[in-house]
């Protein structure tokens, strides 16, 4: 019997929380490069160009995501903004991801040991 390789995700536009099941707590946590200072700073610029860098961010942002999506065959994303969403539809958009199972759900925040309760939980259903 080979064990299914699963992946829970908590994301936010700004962070996302890792945590690999039945393996364990091995989080690992991925951060947005587009900052509070940076989007000050590009205020006061221009607010096409801080949009424009805001978006060139979160692309990237969603990509290293998705690098790390690939290795898996099922796949939790969860979180309190539509970042989860605007996830998924990019990884659905992409024929890498036609075969890994992608649930989407809403979460709170939630503290490290709720959060890996909420994907065990997921997982074992």
């Amino acid at each position: 019997m080979t064990t299914t390789k699963k992946l829970g995700i908590w994301m936010d536009h700004s962070s996302a929380y890792l945590i690999e099941y039945p393996i364990g707590p091995i989080e690992e946590i991925v951060t947005s490069k587009f900052t509070h200072e940076e989007k000050e700073q590009s205020l006061s610029k221009s607010e096409h160009l801080m949009h424009n860098k805001e978006q060139h961010e979160q692309a990237a942002f969603y990509k290293q995501l998705g690098d790390a999506i690939k290795n898996y065959e099922e796949v939790l994303l969860c979180g309190p903004t539509d970042a989860k969403q605007e996830l998924y539809n990019l990884l659905r958009e992409d024929h890498l991801f036609k075969n890994i199972k992608i649930d989407v759900e809403p979460a709170d925040k939630l503290t490290d040991n709720q959060l890996h309760a909420f994907v065990r939980a997921h997982f074992s259903k």
